[in-house]
């Protein structure tokens, strides 16, 4: 995958939330899946997806409310 892509993706993904320090624990390929997964889904929604697809891969855990 082009370097450009992957920067792109990781830019996506902190624009709709991602925490900077659990992203760089993301995998390259996981960054790129989750940044085409974001941008197929409608604008309000994104920050949720993504937040729900991180707990889903394990990079975070969900808070305790």
């Amino acid at each position: 995958m082009s370097d450009s892509v992957a920067v792109d993706a990781k830019r996506i993904l902190l624009r709709y939330g991602a925490p900077i320090n659990i992203l760089d624990d993301v995998s390259e390929d996981d960054r790129i899946k989750f940044a085409r997964m974001i941008a197929k889904t409608s604008l309000p929604e994104r920050e949720v997806t993504l937040r729900t697809l991180l707990e889903e891969q394990g990079y975070i855990q969900l808070e305790d409310a």
